[in-house]
């Protein structure tokens, strides 16, 4: 069945994004305030507590790597816990002390000494307000991930290697290169206390979350590296009394920043490597606190039990990620939606935090994975937990400095060690690798840990540049004579590079032959096409014939000169219909193959852009033409909404039609609703234009022979399920019954319903249908009013309730303990609502199974049933394993149907044709 390709222009103009004053959110506009006070929630009040006692001896142990002075570190902490999360657009991000700039910072310490660097931190600062008031703040994300996480890596390596000469007793070199290359010589002189510190730091921070039992689930309350950091202090002032330790100066000696001396051109380059990295760290942090918050509320969601039924019997894996083990979330936190980032807000707060943070002699402030993630964990509901930790570390620069005096540099030096070895994540390492990133991964690192941040950036920009480069010069064509009929197989993306190749081998065959044209890649731009088409043009002109495939095989459908028609034939249940625009006629369709494509399948989609010049959404002139992924491991679909230029002329469309892998598409603006009369008579038009020249024949065969359905398909009336659609089925193929709840009533029930035992009877004993399939789906309005209050029994008030009375059992059912619940494969369902629809499904086959024709078929074996669920916000279906459907098994699961499930495979058989 053909897909409809709304045109772009319908999809991404400007002019249909809603206005900031309509009160529409955009897609990380944070929620609405709630109220005008800061409120601080219990939950808050603890979280607060653990982070405060993270960020103590992390902020310290950041100082030590930089050679700061060590109160700064305390003052950048206590100025991004309450400056940023006050003004911040991540609420449960906290911020401090960047450890992505250890290596910058400690290298304009060297360089300029430590006012200069505070000068530097105000202009990385002012410039990051600048850009967050310019909503410059999602296009820092644009840079390839394989190159920010290098970054991070790199900076994470070459932090590693300078903490370890302080954990071995010596003191860091300039650079990473010349840590690595002092570290024999380190070793040669090792002294024994400061390893045996740093070691048993390492240790407890490496055991302290994986202790066991009950003790285990109790300490793991105190965070890993306040844990080792006490440990470690304790063990020295007992074995190692004369060991180098934390010195805090008075705080009259305390520098401020100066005006900045040295050359204009250094000096820019490092306000901008810092803002870069701190920006950069900040927004990457503020996603993943997005992710994990999102985590923690789904697998709250997840662990409340259900209306009306059992609590599940165990915890789900997002809520076991989302809070320490042995902890549970504070009920404040349980009704609490997964919120959305304001990256751009969230920039400028960096920013004001950056600047204040600079005037008072601090860090470099930026938002932190680490603490971050013990915030959310912690099970912290707002910004409140963020600002007071930054009060408790205020506090604690004032009233705790006797107490920080006794901590061991050796112990802050493997506590942030650890921090840098973390950050070369195996995760993202393996990411990148199976997105064919790696190259772009490796060069980021080395440039970084060999040439510093900037330069190493500059590094792994080139060469993605390079790599995609090269991948779309690569084309391989190919051509197999297949008796009289010639294969030509293109594999790679097809650009003007390509061209010359592509037209020498396409000349080479016989004009007038036919050929089959493979094009497996995702981009094709107007040269290639030109070429294409003229070749193709020609050779149908000397009688031959030419088909387009994708990948497997399967023809292509181009409408060429479908020119202003975002619908197919088969597809007038669109919303957006074409001949509901004003103006709009849909003209003659037009393949670059000849004969119909209709029905036919393939496994990607060509979709080639207008080339009039216009202004993508992306901010480049002009547009590209695009064929969408065939290769499964492709990074990301070219015809991606994010890519789609905001006007498009569909004159020259190619579609390649795909029920396995097409992307899918964004939701595009509704058009405006004809009157229902208007609406009907179009629709009727548009079929006599479009579809009834196409399916003429089939349906005068089907008017002559009568029909003869395999199946008996009885599904809800909700107009969201389109049988033909998600069954694959055409004219005769399907016996459908729809009502409200797709209910079946029992035969013998009082005031029973004869319309639907009508239906079944004339199904299995006219017109001897193999199968019957019942078809629940998600968010059923039946079901939900059935939740919301039982009809009365004895004196039905309405029609309604009088027909959803035969819905009943299914609410018995789900309550009753003598049935197991209905699952859908690999987890349970989302909702009291969910449940009940699954249910309906398993007892509505059951009363299918009391009809006397349908049971005679089933001892005769010459009928099955199935069960069905259509999920319709994922536009997935799941079938009822084959023993329950069949009311022989106890369990009543329902199993996901792939793309590649043939039919008859395992338990499942397709109920489409």
């Amino acid at each position: 069945m053909s897909a409809c390709v709304p045109t772009r222009h319908n999809r991404t103009s400007r002019s249909s994004r809603p206005p900031r004053a309509s009160g529409v959110k955009r897609p990380h506009s944070p929620p609405p305030p709630r109220g005008g006070r800061f409120r601080i929630a219990g939950a808050d009040l603890s979280a607060s507590i653990t982070v405060f006692l993270l960020a103590v001896p992390m902020s310290l142990g950041l100082a030590v790597a930089m050679d700061a002075p060590l109160e700064a570190g305390l003052i950048s902490a206590a100025i991004g816990g309450i400056v940023a999360g006050l003004l911040g657009g991540t609420p449960l991000q906290v911020s401090g002390p960047s450890a992505g700039l250890t290596v910058v910072t400690a290298e304009l310490i060297q360089i300029y000494g430590w006012r200069t660097t505070c000068a530097i931190t105000i202009g990385a600062g002012l410039l990051q307000i600048l850009l967050g008031s310019l909503r410059a703040a999602r296009s820092a994300l644009a840079v390839s991930p394989a190159i920010v996480h290098g970054t991070l890596a790199g900076i994470g390596v070459a932090i590693a290697l300078a903490q370890l000469h302080i954990v071995l007793g010596g003191s860091p070199q300039s650079s990473a290169v010349a840590n690595a290359l002092a570290l024999p010589d380190q070793l040669g002189r090792v002294s024994p206390a400061a390893p045996l510190i740093g070691t048993l730091t390492i240790t407890v921070l490496i055991l302290w979350p994986r202790i066991p039992g009950r003790v285990g689930r109790s300490v793991r309350r105190i965070p890993a590296a306040l844990a080792a950091v006490v440990t470690a202090t304790t063990v020295a002032a007992i074995v190692a009394p004369g060991i180098a330790r934390v010195d805090l100066p008075s705080w009259r000696s305390h520098a401020l920043p100066e005006m900045p001396h040295g050359p204009v051109l250094a000096l820019a380059t490092a306000v901008f490597t810092v803002m870069l990295v701190a920006s950069l760290e900040s927004l990457l942090a503020a996603v993943a606190v997005d992710k994990l918050s999102a985590d923690r509320a789904a697998g709250q969601t997840a662990a409340r039990p259900a209306a009306g039924s059992a609590p599940p019997t165990s915890a789900t894996p997002a809520l076991a990620l989302a809070l320490p083990s042995g902890t549970s979330a504070p009920a404040q936190s349980l009704a609490l939606p997964a919120r959305r980032s304001d990256l751009d807000r969230e920039l400028r707060a960096q920013g004001i935090a950056n600047t204040l943070s600079g005037l008072v002699g601090g860090l470099a402030v930026s938002g932190g994975a680490v603490r971050s993630s013990a915030n959310v964990r912690a099970g912290a509901t707002g910004r409140a937990s963020t600002v007071l930790h930054g009060v408790w570390v205020l506090l604690a620069t004032g009233l705790l400095v006797t107490v920080l005096e006794w901590i061991p540099l050796a112990a802050l030096a493997a506590l942030v060690m650890m921090v840098g070895i973390q950050m070369v994540s195996f995760a993202h390492i393996r990411n990148v690798h199976k997105h064919r990133e790696f190259l772009v991964y490796g060069a980021t690192i080395t440039g970084v840990v060999l040439f510093g941040v900037l330069k190493g950036v500059a590094i792994g920009i080139a060469v993605a540049v390079t790599v995609a480069l090269h991948r779309l010069a690569r084309t391989r064509i190919t051509v197999t004579d297949q008796g009289g009929r010639h294969l030509v197989v293109v594999r790679g993306q097809l650009t003007f590079l390509a061209v010359p190749r592509l037209s020498r081998t396409l000349g080479q065959l016989p004009q007038g032959g036919d050929a089959v044209v493979e094009l497996d890649g995702f981009f094709m731009d107007h040269a290639a096409y030109e070429a294409i088409q003229g070749w193709s043009t020609a050779q149908t002109a000397h009688g031959g014939r030419v088909v387009f495939t994708g990948r497997s095989g399967g023809r292509i459908a181009e409408p060429a000169s479908a020119a202003h028609s975002c619908c197919r034939p088969w597809t007038p249940w669109r919303n957006h219909h074409c001949h509901d625009e004003p103006g709009r006629v849909p003209e003659t369709s037009h393949d670059l193959a000849p004969g119909p494509a209709l029905g036919k399948r393939s496994t990607g989609r060509i979709r080639r852009a207008a080339h009039t010049g216009s202004t993508a959404n992306t901010g480049s002139v002009g547009s590209t033409d695009r064929i969408s992924p065939t290769d499964r491991d492709a990074n990301r679909p070219a015809d991606h909404p994010a890519d789609r230029p905001a006007s498009h002329d569909a004159s020259h469309d190619m579609t390649i039609d795909s029920p396995d892998n097409a992307p899918t598409p964004a939701p595009a603006p509704e058009a405006p609703r004809l009157a229902g009369g208007n609406r009907l008579i179009s629709g009727l038009s548009s079929f006599q234009r479009n579809t009834a020249p196409l399916v003429r024949d089939e349906l005068a065969r089907l008017a002559v022979e009568g029909q003869r359905p395999s199946q008996l398909f009885i599904t809800c009336a909700d107009s969201r399920l389109v049988t033909s659609m998600i069954t694959a089925s055409g004219p005769g193929d399907l016996f459908t019954v729809r009502n409200i709840g797709n209910l079946v009533p029992l035969p013998d029930a009082e005031s029973g319903d004869h319309s639907v035992g009508a239906a079944i009877e004339y199904a299995v004993d006219v017109l001897k249908v193999e199968s019957i399939t019942i078809c629940g789906h998600s968010g059923c309005g039946a079901m939900q009013a059935l939740l919301g209050g039982k009809p009365d029994r004895e004196a039905p008030p309405t029609s309604l309730w009088r027909w959803l009375r035969h819905g009943l059992p299914s609410l018995e059912r789900m309550a009753s303990r003598h049935h197991a619940w209905a699952r859908i494969s690999g987890r349970l369902p989302a909702d009291a609502l969910e449940q009940l629809c699954l249910t309906n499904v398993v007892q509505q086959l059951d009363h299918l199974r009391a009809h006397e024709s349908v049971a005679r078929r089933l001892a005769e074996g010459t009928i099955r049933l199935h069960g069905m669920y259509f999920h319709v916000g994922e536009a997935q279906a799941y079938l009822l394993t084959e023993g329950a459907s069949s009311g022989l098994e106890l369990d009543e699961v329902f199993d996901r149907v792939d793309p590649g499930d043939a039919p008859g495979s395992g338990e499942l058989e397709r109920t489409g044709v």
